[in-house]
């Protein structure tokens, strides 16, 4: 036990030294070392499918979720999809060095705020060994060291991964430290690092309800909180139902794995006659299984809809799966009361055509994305135009929402005089 500490901590102190040299780095050099990533991913793809199929046999012999097994999976097109990401980031404006505002003070002093490195920034996720790339190169871009530790179901993956990036950044006259795979595979590495505190800057967890849990309540190292996401659709009585339909459906059965995933879904009693059989055909041709309210129950008998009575757990939940959370409100007031009580402060999105409503909802739901007539897979790094992202906040201190390049970066003030001293 405490030699896994000592191992903990080395990383953890390798990683601090490496963030030296990389706050002090311009942007050639940074995508310089990102390009030769690319490259030999590329390279060495024949060696990670070999890795990664250690651990995806792991995971079936174990029984594991076959959408846990498929997020494990790599394979050559998704290798070569994770490379060519890379490239994406190195076409991103470098942060750092950005002034974010400049003043002068009456007495001479010119003063800038601008955006420097973090330092040391952990990541702690599960399963999806992409992570593993995805948050080596965008931290690196910011110029911090990126201290990793992903689940034991792809540490064979993570290692060979890690390896490769280490190589390709050494080659081109940067640290291998700036990237470091924390040692252990067990939760007990995972509690030394949270304890880091002077080595590591922040932790970054990004996986599960479980998972975040655990990081936020056991760290001494401050956290940004991500992406549970239980999001919310309210259909309004003064909702266009065509678009509330296709809303509904892309925001459920896009893609039903991911943390802006459509939960739950609200309606206005005045359009229930109205839209409910629309939407309940829709959700039996998708495969979804409803947990209603009655007034859901009638619909999904005649559109022979999957259908079970609405728990408190169901409103709780975020499924990742085809089973959504519903129920007939009886008023404006009533659903903004419902999303208050059960949101995670991830996404909620309104259908309406009246303006005041959407206005007001816009004012009273506290959550990181609030969506009018749009779908809550919008909530994205990337359909935000920050070009990607390394996971979606859903707290209010430091960064809030996707988190693309600058939310991932601190400041400092810079103060020139000419001589001044304070009276």
């Amino acid at each position: 036990m405490a030699d896994l500490k000592n191992e903990v901590l080395a990383a953890a102190t390798a990683s601090k030294a490496a963030s030296v040299t990389l706050r002090q780095l311009d942007r050639e050099i940074k995508d310089k070392a990102l390009l030769a990533i690319s490259q030999e991913l590329i390279k060495n793809i024949t060696d990670i499918v070999a890795a990664n199929k250690i651990d995806v046999d792991a995971a079936i012999a174990k029984q594991t979720d076959p959408a846990i097994v498929d997020r494990l999976t790599l394979n050559e097109n998704r290798i070569t999809e994770i490379a060519n990401a890379v490239k994406d980031v190195i076409k991103l404006d470098d942060p750092i060095g950005e002034v974010i505002r400049k003043f002068t003070l009456p007495n001479g002093l010119d003063v800038q705020q601008i955006r420097v490195p973090l330092g040391v920034v952990a990541m702690i996720y599960e399963a999806r060994p992409n992570v593993t790339v995805d948050a080596a190169v965008l931290i690196l871009k910011t110029g911090s060291a990126a201290l990793l530790r992903g689940s034991a179901s792809a540490f064979n993956t993570n290692t060979v991964l890690t390896q490769i990036m280490r190589n390709a950044i050494s080659s081109v006259g940067l640290p291998k430290d700036a990237i470091v795979l924390v040692p252990g595979t067990d939760h007990e590495s995972v509690k030394h690092l949270m304890t880091a505190r002077g080595l590591v800057d922040v932790i970054i967890p990004r996986g599960g309800a479980g998972l975040i849990e655990s990081v936020v309540t056991g760290s001494t190292v401050p956290v940004i909180e991500t992406g549970i996401g239980n999001c919310h659709l309210y259909v309004d009585e003064f909702a266009d139902l065509d678009k509330a339909l296709n809303i509904a459906i892309n925001a459920k059965t896009q893609r039903v794995s991911v943390c802006n995933a459509l939960e739950t879904i609200l309606v206005h009693k005045n359009v229930a006659d109205a839209f409910l059989p629309k939407l309940m055909k829709s959700f039996q041709e998708k495969g979804v299984t409803v947990h209603g309210t009655s007034d859901f129950e009638k619909f999904a008998e005649t559109c022979g809809t999957n259908f079970a009575p609405v728990t408190d757990a169901d409103w709780a939940s975020e499924y990742y799966s085809l089973d959504i959370a519903a129920g007939v409100v009886n008023s404006f007031d009533e659903a903004i009361a419902h999303i208050q009580k059960w949101s995670t402060g991830h996404t909620e999105s309104i259908i309406t055509e009246n303006q005041a409503n959407a206005d007001k909802f816009v004012s009273a739901i506290d959550s990181a994305a609030v969506m009018v007539n749009a779908s809550t897979r919008f909530t994205d790094g990337g359909e935000f135009g920050f070009g990607a992202e390394i996971g979606i906040s859903t707290q209010k201190l430091h960064a809030r929402g996707p988190m693309g390049l600058a939310e991932i970066t601190s400041f400092k003030y810079v103060v020139s005089g000419s001589g001044q001293i304070r009276d």
